[in-house]
């Protein structure tokens, strides 16, 4: 069964912005870029660490909103951490 969730334009421009940023750090640029690469792709997944590196964004304070929004749509494409019984 595929997801149903793709990265939308709104937070494929931030993940954009993101990686041209010379000044972004290595995290955000990762969780951007598979952001960028779950566009149009709805069977992709954020792998487990890439995802514990846009959770690590999402509660640095110095981190911009466009990180923060690259970030948070990698952290809602993650494979789910429920285990089936």
């Amino acid at each position: 069964m595929t997801k149903s969730k793709v990265t939308g334009p709104a937070a494929a421009k931030s993940a954009s912005n993101v990686l041209k940023n010379t000044s972004t750090g290595a995290k955000s640029k990762s969780a951007a870029a598979s952001t960028l690469s779950q566009t149009k792709a709805p069977n992709k997944t954020t792998s487990p660490a890439v995802a514990t590196k846009a959770s690590s964004v999402m509660r640095d304070g110095r981190t911009s909103a466009e990180s923060k929004s690259a970030a948070a749509s990698a952290l809602a494409q993650a494979a789910s951490k429920k285990k089936g019984k």
